[in-house]
């Protein structure tokens, strides 16, 4: 398949180099067990790649955010997952913007040496979804401290994190006060939390994805943890929702490109009836289809990231690159299963895999019906349907 990537080949190819140490045997092992990644994480933080957007003065690579969706593409690409520590890519955003000069210094470059994990993100409620204006997970100020009492559901790698972004209500809704007030971000030491206030339940899913659900039961959290302005949350956690879903797209392109080479690798090498069965129409349009679909998406998160390097607030751009990469990389999943007939099920290839981890950004972190309730609101002007 013709290499699309046309920006950090030095990057790409040390990235590559490392994820060919973890190979599908790996995956597949991590895969069975439901198991945290911590070698593959381990070896990430060590070659610098999770610090790659932490600025140089914390000790950081100081690069910008299409070098980090390069990373995270070419994990995907080779064939991993890199599920297991994203978030520090994108969580960190907040504190890096939002954090005051003493917060950025204590905990910034420790995040950058890998001392300490950003990768949990305490956002969504079972009762609230994706209405975060809806969340009822509420913070009093008790002297020194703010005292929490809720739960958050699908927080993601909260096992294995040492620091949690979490976003609460400070200030009770009252009426024609608007949702979005009045919330409140939270930088939680999870090493001193858990058992004291802060609980932690896995949930398994249909992928590995080391997700869970908290529980907060009058967990202490210093007033000095307290990130930005009190009641200023939302806006905290909104401005780097553009950048989560470039990094998102940029693994779904990373799977689609890995999908489809599976794909035509087996079709030229599988002979039935005496000939190649990719040499047969109805096997190779599926296939081009799909090569089509997914550059035409690359195409769009190189346009969000052009954008968001501008310094712009690309919303439309960011939910449409989501939007359709994820949808690519679904397509080219299918048809790599469609190919390999009864194979693409099989543990040993890796498709049913890498199908079921692909399948998750159709839904996560944003549903790509919200995407487009957001594009026929914002972009084409259409009546809001929530």
């Amino acid at each position: 398949m013709p290499d699309t990537s046309n920006k950090y080949d030095d990057i790409r190819n040390a990235v590559n180099k490392l994820c060919l140490q973890f190979p599908g045997e790996y995956w597949r092992r991590i895969d069975r067990d439901m198991a945290y990644p911590k070698d593959f994480v381990n070896a990430l933080t060590e070659a610098g790649w999770l610090a790659a957007l932490i600025p140089e003065e914390y000790d950081g690579a100081g690069l910008p955010l299409s070098a980090g969706a390069a990373i995270l593409e070419e994990i995907h690409r080779s064939g991993g997952n890199a599920g297991a520590c994203h978030a520090q890519m994108y969580t960190m955003g907040t504190l890096l913007r939002h954090g005051s000069a003493e917060q950025k210094q204590q905990y910034l470059p420790e995040i950058a040496n890998g001392t300490l994990r950003l990768q949990a993100f305490g956002v969504t409620e079972p009762s609230s979804g994706t209405d975060t204006g809806a969340l009822k997970t509420r913070a009093t100020i008790e002297g020194d401290n703010f005292v929490v009492n809720g739960q958050k559901i699908w927080t993601s790698r909260a096992e294995h994190s040492d620091l949690m972004i979490l976003l609460v209500r400070t200030t009770p809704l009252s009426e024609g006060m608007k949702k979005t007030h009045g919330l409140s971000v939270l930088l939680v030491d999870m090493r001193e939390a858990v058992g004291n206030g802060l609980t932690i339940r896995p949930i398994r899913t249909m992928m590995n994805h080391a997700t869970t659900e908290v529980f907060f039961d009058n967990l202490r959290v210093p007033v000095k943890n307290l990130i930005g302005e009190e009641g200023s949350g939302f806006k905290y956690i909104l401005s780097g929702m553009n950048a989560e879903r470039i990094l998102i797209a940029s693994e779904c392109i990373g799977d689609a490109k890995w999908f489809i080479e599976k794909a035509v690798n087996y079709a030229g090498d599988r002979n039935v009836f005496g000939r190649a069965i990719g040499q047969n129409q109805g096997v190779q349009f599926p296939i081009a289809r799909a090569y089509a679909n997914m550059r035409a998406a690359e195409l769009m998160v190189n346009e969000a990231l052009r954008l968001y390097e501008l310094g712009e607030n690309p919303g439309a751009e960011a939910n449409m690159a989501k939007l359709l990469a994820a949808d690519a990389s679904n397509e080219a999943a299918n048809v790599t299963v469609q190919t390999h007939g009864g194979f693409g099920f099989a543990e040993e290839f890796d498709v049913e895999r890498k199908f079921r981890e692909t399948r998750l950004y159709q839904v996560a972190p944003i549903s790509t019906n919200l995407i487009l309730s957001y594009l026929s609101e914002h972009v084409l002007g259409l009546p809001r349907s929530y």
